[in-house]
């Protein structure tokens, strides 16, 4: 077990534990969400009168273990410095500590099934983990055993639609929602653009390919000239880009969410002599831990979209939200950095949504936790970039749908108005 794990945890959780907190006897589980049931409820696993515990599966060792643990620091951070304060308080008039339990799944799936099953009897939910293969892996599980798998940062659609996955719910945009922002930022541009694609070859590639191409069907100044796949194993794609390099392509959309390979493409097409403006998604386009080693600056742009603030930008610490946040990352979650990721800031925002539902709770159980986190609307989490915001009840979209095209300055990133 990686030591990480204790890190993570704002309290210790006492192993084997089994939590069913019998308020009263002979009482269903069920009930609405004005507590207007005939009595008292059994509270579902993982919580008492006094506390609740997160589970979450996640990267923390490998080629992700950067932005998975971002995907636990935030989360711990903002309820340490909850727990600090006494606690967070409940709908149900209880103020309970927020415990944390986080395991490395390395973006194995087998791992991320075997992690969820560990978790499933002591944690009340599961939230924030990285990777599509991983939560795709223990979906269906989290289904049929009604565990709520919410907020996590996966760009999968299919965990928005509630008929198909009730008990699940996305926090970041979906795939097509950021591959569709880039596709009318190009098209609009009204000059004529020659685009080389390379996607990794699972849902995660299929989805942003899929929205760039809606986005531009029409436009008639947009060419897509060539298209390659990559598998998330692969531990090079020198192929694939000296064959897009041929192309004389000027635009190259890369559809990648394995850190290593962006930077050695960086810099790979740079050897080529090949210097595209790129798209990078959001989760691979860090300034600091992947534009800078990949030498960013050599090509005409680099895009990328954004709903939350950076913390590697010049002005962030000098905020008051971005202060705070800096300094309960390092006091809640031994993070002394800045973070280069931005996982750091959304699994922040992710800690501050959970609160507002823990808020809105009546009963302590995962049917009314679903009930009630269908319900957060326009919700400004902290960092959040201007006109972005929570929003749970649109069924087929994550917690947050919309999304800002940035340009990379050289530093940071700034809002594209344009292409070019």
């Amino acid at each position: 077990m990686s030591t990480l794990r204790k890190k993570a945890r704002i309290t210790s959780v006492v192993a084997g534990i089994g939590i069913v907190a019998v308020l009263a006897a002979g009482c269903s589980r069920g009930g609405d969400s004005g507590g207007s049931s005939d009595g008292p409820v059994e509270a579902s696993p993982g919580i008492t009168d006094t506390s609740i515990t997160l589970g979450i599966t996640t990267p923390l060792s490998g080629a992700t273990a950067g932005p998975g643990t971002c995907t636990v620091a935030g989360i711990t951070a903002w309820f340490g410095a909850k727990n600090a304060e006494g606690g967070v308080e409940f709908g149900d008039g209880k103020t309970r500590t927020v415990e944390i339990d986080a395991l490395d799944d390395a973006y194995d799936p087998q791992k991320a099934l075997a992690n969820f099953q560990q978790l499933e009897g002591s944690a009340f939910l599961m939230t924030s983990g990285l990777g599509t293969p991983t939560n795709r892996a223990y979906r269906e599980a989290a289904i049929a055993d009604e565990v709520p798998q919410v907020l996590i940062q996966t760009g999968d659609p299919i965990f928005s639609n509630q008929e198909e996955s009730p008990w699940q719910l996305g926090f970041v945009p979906i795939y097509q929602n950021e591959g569709a922002a880039f596709g009318e930022l190009l098209a609009a541009s009204g000059e004529d653009h020659k685009v080389a694609i390379l996607s990794q070859n699972d849902d995660y590639g299929e989805g942003y390919v899929e929205g760039f191409k809606e986005a531009i069907e029409g436009a008639d100044n947009i060419e897509i000239v060539d298209e390659l796949t990559y598998e998330a194993t692969d531990t090079d794609v020198n192929a694939q880009l000296t064959e897009l390099a041929a192309t004389d392509a000027d635009v190259f959309f890369n559809a990648m969410s394995i850190t290593p390979l962006v930077i050695s493409s960086l810099l790979k097409t740079q050897e080529l002599g090949w210097l595209p403006s790129w798209f990078l998604p959001s989760n691979t386009s860090s300034p600091g831990a992947i534009l800078t080693p990949g030498n960013a600056v050599a090509f005409p742009g680099i895009y990328t979209v954004a709903f939350a603030q950076s913390a590697s930008a010049p002005t962030f610490a000098e905020s008051e939200e971005g202060a705070a946040f800096l300094s309960n990352l390092a006091e809640y979650a031994d993070y002394p950095d800045v973070p280069a990721f931005p996982h750091c800031v959304w699994s922040y925002q992710i800690g501050a949504t959970l609160e507002q539902v823990f808020a809105k709770m009546t009963e302590p159980t995962r049917e009314n936790f679903m009930e009630q986190l269908r319900t957060i609307d326009g919700f400004t989490a902290p960092l959040m970039l201007e006109g972005a915001s929570i929003n749970t009840t649109e069924d087929g979209q994550p917690a947050i749908s919309g999304v800002t095209v940035q340009k990379y300055n050289g530093a940071g990133y700034a809002t594209a108005e344009t292409f070019g």
